[in-house]
């Protein structure tokens, strides 16, 4: 159980990175919607580990609902890890 869920927790990372950097792109420097994929992957997984709590055992793919939101949590720390650090590059200022 635990090496599926390092996978999709790997998994999640990597389409959340990519999806970061997509919006990044695409936003302005004044918008916050380069970390809209975190945040909702966040919030999913404090979703899935509360149900995952209260209902039977449920299993996906080799992981219960509890593990989903344990890899969600991770990918979406790693998720704004890597924007911040990416949008602090983008927006730094040359000096002059």
């Amino acid at each position: 159980m635990i090496q599926s869920v390092f996978t999709i927790g790997a998994i999640l990372t990597a389409v959340v990175v990519v999806i970061s950097l997509f919006m990044a792109n695409a936003s302005t420097k004044e918008s916050y919607k380069r970390y809209y994929p975190s945040i909702y992957l966040g919030i999913v997984g404090i979703l899935l580990v509360l149900t995952g709590s209260v209902m039977e055992r449920v299993d996906i793919m080799g992981a219960g609902l509890g593990g989903w939101g344990i890899a969600a949590i991770f990918a979406s720390a790693i998720g704004f890890v890597v924007t911040s650090v990416m949008d602090a590059y983008k927006n730094a200022e040359p000096d002059a």
